[in-house]
């Protein structure tokens, strides 16, 4: 029983940090860069994605990262909440798998070097924040 409320920890969390990740996108894209939404509409090619990407502001792409370490941050503090034990590994599994999906979304999505190197490592020490805050032993 412990295992799947492991599990069942760590799926909730992921699914609170890409809520958040997504409020934070879809603001960004809407609010604050809404010329970047209109541009990237119904467009599918890599190319054409990768020159909307490189045309960014790096503003734009700053917000991205501001909200992927906020819904890392929500997420490990949902997953150890959730969990109700061993806190912090839970929530650096999540971040962990956190760190996974962005590599997986920047393959699909090249992005600069800069956005790479910045996903790369803000994820899994937000989902540890989180989590430790969370204050389950």
């Amino acid at each position: 029983m412990r295992i799947l409320r492991s599990i069942a920890a760590v799926v909730l969390g992921f699914v609170a940090a890409s809520a958040v990740m997504m409020i934070v996108e879809a603001v960004n894209g809407r609010v604050l860069y809404p010329e970047l939404a209109k541009a990237a509409e119904g467009v599918t090619d890599r190319e054409a994605i990768r020159a909307i990407f490189a045309g960014a502001p790096a503003g734009a792409l700053l917000v991205v990262i501001a909200g992927w370490i906020l819904g890392s941050f929500v997420g490990g503090w949902v997953a150890a909440r959730a969990a109700g034990r061993a806190g912090l590994r839970h929530g650096l599994v999540l971040g962990l798998l956190l760190t996974l999906a962005g590599i997986a979304n920047n393959l699909m999505l090249p992005p600069p070097l800069w956005f790479w190197v910045a996903g790369l490592v803000v994820m899994l020490p937000a989902a540890w924040a989180g989590a430790k805050l969370a204050r389950v032993p």
